[in-house]
């Protein structure tokens, strides 16, 4: 089975075991038909949980199916190739220890703020704005400078100290995004962890909130899908009250709900739970509707057209393809921010290869790419399709295909 495709081997496998493609997929909680996909190779298997399940079932390894796959993550992303690398890792190194010792020992004379707490909300918003343009490395290299400002200024203000926490927050949660792109999902958790604190030490509920949907984040690329179902769940009760009264509810408390609703339909999705994935859609959808509008509350892009990107997403996780591109027919995603379009095309270009549509997937990546250079080549979504379309491709893939491989340092 060394030279077989991985349809091949959980088709040799599963005879093996006595399973038909029902009682396999009900065992790792996918449909007859999913399997079959698999079976024929029509649809590619990505998500390293489903893969530990299928071999769980099968009774191998991992490696057994998809050698690749058994790869540490950081070997896979080529990280000493990775543009940024060094500015992360010395975000990475920020966030190792106290995040001010110094400060702790300084004299007042030396206690002096570095900025205004204008400017310092001024170089916040940019971050995140960077960080919407998918411009990581520069992301990175903002907060080193601001993070540190901000844990200073939050040691020396008193009357403005909340104020100044509410902006440590939010700087921690775009650390934490942007680990989480970069695929550094361990300092992620870190800096959503510090967000979560600075944001309780402001009373800023809502901020609290908005950390937890970032530590949501980083479990859910960590794989651990009990945990970060868990983060969300608890955001989503504490907010229900607010929810359940329309004439009180305030339109940031609305938006920060569907956006968790929408996590938790992601969440759902990749666990292969397509009832709580339909779910978690239907409620998002009705906050949406009740907002009327697309709103940036909290740094989430969540609005209708979110709700209908997201949906294209779920339908791909839940291989779904034909739907997912149907709806993707429907969705003007111009009105997003640039990372908010590529990852909606990268959703659209794995569709297409999981019906081997290979010129259809190039094009929506090449399309992405051209938004978000960074993005289409690091994201490890995007990096799959790529490896999936050479494969497609055989010895003699197309130029703009090969190029594009070379640009996200991808082999097949």
């Amino acid at each position: 089975m060394a030279e077989s495709t991985l349809g091949a081997r959980v088709a040799e496998l599963r005879r093996r075991r006595g399973l038909s493609q029902k009682e396999l997929g009900a065992a790792i909680r996918r449909s007859e038909s999913w399997v079959s996909q698999v079976e024929r190779d029509v649809l590619p298997v990505e998500r390293l949980s489903v893969l530990q399940r299928l071999a769980d079932v099968l009774g191998v390894a991992v490696r057994d199916l998809r050698p690749e796959a058994a790869e540490p993550m950081a070997a896979d992303r080529g990280d000493g190739h990775r543009a940024g690398s060094v500015v992360f890792e010395q975000l990475r190194l920020l966030l190792t220890g106290h995040p001010a010792l110094e400060q702790l020992f300084g004299d007042e004379a030396d206690r002096e703020s570095a900025d205004t707490l204008p400017g310092l909300q001024q170089r916040v918003d940019i971050a995140w704005q960077l960080a919407h343009e998918s411009r990581l490395v520069e992301v990175g290299g903002a907060l080193l400078e601001l993070i540190p400002e901000l844990e200073h200024a939050a040691r020396i203000t008193s009357d403005k100290r909340p104020e100044v926490l509410t902006l440590l927050s939010r700087a921690y949660q775009v650390a934490a995004t942007a680990f989480t792109r970069q695929e550094e999902v361990d300092a992620a958790w870190v800096a959503a962890d510090r967000a979560l604190t600075a944001a309780e030490e402001s009373g800023d509920a809502l901020s609290v909130v908005a950390g937890t949907y970032r530590m949501a984040q980083a479990f859910l690329r960590l794989q651990r899908l009990e945990q970060a179902e868990q983060a969300a769940r608890v955001s989503v009760t504490a907010l229900a009250p607010q929810i359940g009264d329309e004439t009180l509810c305030r339109p940031e408390v609305l938006s920060l709900y569907g956006s968790l609703q929408l996590m938790l339909a992601v969440i759902a999705a990749t666990d292969g739970n397509r009832l709580a994935a339909r779910a978690g859609l239907a409620a998002a959808r009705t906050a949406a509707e009740r907002l009327g509008e697309g709103r940036n509350d909290f740094d989430t892009e969540f609005g209708p057209t979110s709700v209908a990107v997201h949906a294209v997403a779920v339908a791909v996780e839940l291989g779904d393809a034909g739907e997912a591109l149907d709806t993707a027919r429907t969705v003007d995603a111009t009105v997003l921010s640039p990372e908010r379009q590529a990852r909606f095309l990268v959703d659209v270009a794995r569709a297409h290869a999981q019906r081997r549509q290979a010129q259809e997937a190039l094009a929506a990546l090449l399309t992405a790419e051209r938004l978000t250079p960074e993005l289409v080549r690091t994201d490890h979504r995007a990096r799959e399709v790529v490896r999936d379309l050479l494969q497609f491709a055989g010895r003699r893939p197309a130029d703009e295909l090969r190029e594009l491989a070379g640009r996200a340092a991808v082999t097949p």
